[in-house]
Parts: C-alpha cells; sequence; structure tokens
C-alpha cells in the first residue's frame, strides 16, 4: 500500500543524441525507458543489472548523502550510452575501470557514454560517486525521500530509487543488494535483508545489510534514525528484526503491538500462498508524516498514522502478502498492479475470517451493495487501471471482489491451489495479468476469460445475474449484505494510503 498518483510517464523526455565515434558503427544509445506504457521514462534498455552495491555515508542532522554505487550488469544489446534513473549530484562515473563521461536530461536521466562502446552481451562494472541532500531533490514536483526529525527514509512505489542510489528503476530488472551506510553513533541505518555486520570507529558506525534475492527497485529501502530495534525468530526459523522510532509517541504501543506479530502472520501467510520465500524478516516504523505503508523486500515500512487508532495487524498482513505477491512475484507492467494490490486486499479478508471477525464472502457482497452503479468505483478497471489510477481504492477493493467472484467459480480447492501456486511458478520474477488468468484457467480447468473480462475489465458494476453467477447473491438480493462486517473499519484504517503525498 503506497502512494504515487501524477503519471509523470506523459512527460517522458527524449534523450539528447550524442555524437557517436566512428569506431562504435553499428553500436547504438539504449532507450531512456524501459518501456513501459504508464511510465514511458522508467527505467532504461540496454543492459541487465544483477547486483548493487551502495557504500553510503549519511548525515541525519543535515541529510546529506554520500555515497559510491557499483552495479554489475550485463549488455543487451550493442551498446554506446545508457542511462541511469538517479537525481543526486553525480561526481564521478567509471565502466570497467575507465572513467565515462556523464550528463543528465529530462528529470531524472543519468546519460553515460563509456570510453568504448559496449557490445551485446559484455559483462560491464559501473561505479558512480555521488553525494547531495536528497530532501532538496525532486521530479515530477514530488518528492520519495521523507525527512524525520532524526534522519530520514527511502520508500515510495512506484519510485524511490532516484533519491538514493543509481538504477535502472523497473521491476523488470531485478538484482540482489549490498547496501552499507555509516552513520554517526547513536543512529541506526535499517535496510533490506539481514545485516551481515556492525563496526565503529571515530564517532560513526557502519550498518551492512544483504539482499541475496532478487529485488525490484522500488522494493529497496533505506531508513536512518534513532530506533529501538527487536529481533526475533518465526516458528519457520526466519529471522525478524523490527525498527521503531523512539519518538513515535502515542503510536509507539499500537506500531509495536501490530508490527511485533510480523513473525505469527508471516506464518500464516505461508499456509496460503506457501514458503516464505526470502531469508530475513520484519518491519519499521519511522517518525515520518505520510499515511502509506510499503511492501519493502523483507521488511515493510509502516507510517505511524497506521496506529493512531489503536493496533493494525490489517495492514501488517497486507504489507507481508505483498513478499509473495509483489515481491516474489513482480508485475510485468506497471498495468499489472491488480496482481500485487487485489491479492494483497484479499489476504486481509483471509486474516478476518481467521479472527472471526467477517467472511470473505460477507466482505464481498458489502463491498458490491456499498457502491451503486453509478459510483466512479465501478469505472476503473483493476485489470489495467491507468496510471492515475494505478492506487485508487477500486484495484484494492474491486480486485479482491475479484478473487472472491473466482473462488466462486472454481471452487475452494481449485482456487487455494491457484493461490498457493502461483508464487512458486513466478518466483523471483515477472509476471501479468493474463499470466495469472492462464494459470488459474491451467489449474481449473476452466474457461476464465469472461469471468477475468467481467470483474477486472469492465468500467461498471457487474449486474445481478453476474454477481449471482459468481455467488455475490446477497448483495443483488438480500438486505443484510449492507451490514458492515466487523473487521471492515480495521480494513478500511489501512486506506488512507491512497492519499496524495505529492501534488498533482
Amino acid at each position: 500500500m503506497h502512494r504515487r498518483l501524477i503519471a509523470p510517464g506523459a512527460l517522458a523526455t527524449a534523450s539528447l543524441m550524442l555524437a557517436i565515434p566512428a569506431s562504435a558503427a553499428g553500436f547504438s544509445p539504449g532507450a531512456p525507458g524501459i518501456g513501459d506504457p504508464y511510465y514511458p521514462a522508467y527505467g532504461n534498455g540496454g543492459y541487465d543489472v544483477s547486483h548493487y552495491d551502495l557504500r553510503l555515508k549519511y548525515q541525519p542532522a543535515t541529510d546529506e548523502l554520500e555515497g559510491t554505487a557499483t552495479l554489475l550488469a550485463r549488455t543487451t544489446q550493442d551498446l554506446s550510452r545508457f542511462d541511469l534513473d538517479f537525481l543526486l549530484d553525480v561526481s564521478e562515473v567509471r565502466v570497467n575501470g575507465a572513467k565515462a563521461s556523464f550528463t543528465t536530461s529530462g528529470e531524472h536521466e543519468l546519460e553515460i557514454t563509456p570510453k568504448s562502446p559496449l557490445a551485446k552481451g559484455t559483462s560491464v562494472t559501473v561505479v558512480v560517486r555521488y553525494s547531495g541532500v536528497p530532501s532538496s531533490k525532486q521530479a515530477y514536483g514530488f518528492t520519495s525521500w521523507h525527512r524525520t526529525p532524526d534522519g530520514g527514509v527511502g520508500a515510495n512505489e512506484p519510485e524511490a530509487a532516484w533519491w538514493w542510489f543509481p538504477s535502472n528503476d523497473h521491476p523488470l530488472d531485478k538484482a540482489t543488494y549490498d547496501v552499507s551506510v555509516l552513520v554517526p553513533d547513536g543512529s541506526q541505518a535499517i535496510s533490506n535483508g539481514t545485516l551481515q555486520s556492525t563496526s565503529s570507529r571515530l564517532g560513526w558506525t557502519r550498518y551492512t545489510w544483504r539482499s541475496d534475492k532478487p529485488q525490484a527497485t522500488y522494493l529497496a529501502t533505506l531508513a536512518v534514525g534513532r530506533f529501538d530495534v527487536t529481533t526475533g525468530t518465526t516458528d519457520g526459523g526466519i529471522p525478524v528484526v523490527n525498527a521503531y522510532s523512539k519518538d513515535l509517541g502515542a503510536n509507539y504501543g499500537a506500531a509495536r503491538a501490530s508490527v511485533e506479530r510480523t513473525g505469527e502472520i508471516a506464518d500464516w501467510l505461508s499456509g496460503y500462498f506457501g514458503p516464505y520465500p526470502f531469508n530475513a524478516l520484519g518491519g519499521y516504523v519511522p517518525n515520518t508524516t505520510t499515511g502509506y505503508a510499503l511492501e519493502t523486500q523483507t521488511r515493510p515500512f509502516y507510517s505511524p498514522r497506521q496506529f493512531a487508532n489503536g493496533s493494525n495487524t490489517s495492514v501488517v498482513v497486507h504489507e507481508l502478502a505483498h513478499q509473495w505477491y509483489g515481491d516474489l512475484v513482480s508485475v510485468r507492467g506497471w498495468k499489472d498492479i491488480w496482481v500485487n494490490e487485489g491479492f494483497a486486499r484479499y489476504a486481509q479478508w483471509l486474516w478476518s475470517e481467521h479472527e472471526g471477525e467477517g467472511t470473505a464472502q460477507e466482505l464481498a457482497d458489502y463491498v458490491y451493495a456499498s457502491h451503486p452503479a453509478d459510483d466512479a468505483f465501478w469505472t476503473v478497471k483493476p485489470g489495467d487501471p491507468g496510471p492515475e489510477n494505478q492506487f485508487d481504492i477500486a484495484v484494492y477493493d474491486r480486485g479482491a471482489l475479484a478473487l472472491q467472484a473466482l473462488r466462486n467459480e472454481i471452487g475452494d480447492e481449485a482456487f487455494f491451489a491457484v493461490l498457493k501456486g502461483w508464487p512458486q511458478k513466478y518466483a523471483y520474477g515477472n509476471a501479468s495479468v493474463a499470466d495469472f488468468q492462464r494459470y488459474a484457467e491451467e489449474v481449473s480447468g476452466q474457461p476464465l476469460a469472461a469471468l477475468f473480462d467481467t470483474w477486472l475489465f469492465q468500467p461498471s458494476k457487474p449486474g445481478a445475474p453476474a454477481a449471482r453467477d459468481a455467488s455475490i447473491t446477497k448483495a443483488a438480493e438480500a438486505a443484510d449484505a449492507s451490514v458492515q462486517p466487523k473487521s471492515w473499519k480495521k480494513i478500511a484504517a489501512t486506506n488512507d494510503v491512497h492519499e496524495q503525498e505529492h501534488g498533482e
């Protein structure tokens, strides 16, 4: 659950064509975007990154960040020049050890021209030295770097990396990560994966984190501040590291009472989705003014606001469900966001059943009954909502309603086989809504095109016959469909994630 409302893809800027030396004949620049129609300027063409090594120094008092990023990549074309997505100030770039020339273009492009052109299939090491104040940088009128009273946080979707490391910023290019951060004694640096080491010298402490499974760039996170850190192990044997800002005030107890249940909830989710797919787990709650949470891989980000009314395990369920649906299997394109959000919302409905606070069917009936046919809710198509509606509430609630319709259509045995089998089939890769439909048809042995079209792609409320066919019948035929399930307010308490954080 996250925030980004504007559609900067519409502002994509063509990369400047630089002169190519004769020795580079036949070589061409990599595209300034990876090809996603929602965000044409996001990601880049011409190469694929396998690993990011980020060695950083951060001063919480001034929000100054210094870094050396080393990217291991392989070219996918004969390459004369390539882009990285980045906003901070670059002092030097080296490609395979040799100094490279560089410039900037568009809102967030760092254009790099290596000393010699790179043949297709070449292994490439790119080193970028940089510095800057992340909170002073904007692209498309917003920032994804959150200043806190004791430091800063990089966390947002679909983009956050630009503010703290250069990258190929699209889920199609997943990589492993080493993140090593030097901070003043008394502050801590929180990131993804496992804490490999800490070391202190001359008033500074270095924290070194490792994510050893493929991770999308928007799922990488960094938080520096003063935290209370807890550690533990799940019943399944996964180490858990949680962190809570020391200045959460009245929200501290509720935040901790919620996030400390991470191990329990992950073990419970594994019964539906299969074994937990990573070697680390946890969550962190910095003192931000944001309203959203985000499924940053292995260690979700939570905003204090989500615990303003007491404990909220439902939001923890949502972000942990994303570890399978969004992190293990990531979107092929941003239009496929339903495969992340509809499923994480449905996990909240299953948790409601588990807690005895309303069944998934009762929640589906309530969603259907709560939105009359002329409600704009039904005009959003969860299967392809458009960038302006990517995180609209309909992608979540109508998206989960579609899953209940699927469950009723193919039966519990096939439905839960699909839920568990899908993350294994596309593990550590990417997949689309169309891939999911094909997989559900394969497992169930039923044609499902009409059902998917009705519930995911029609900009209108499915009529009573369709609802009846999908056993979403109470809403069409019974008065009690409008009775609010006990869990509804807890689930809805996560919905302020949809409030705008950056202006239009």
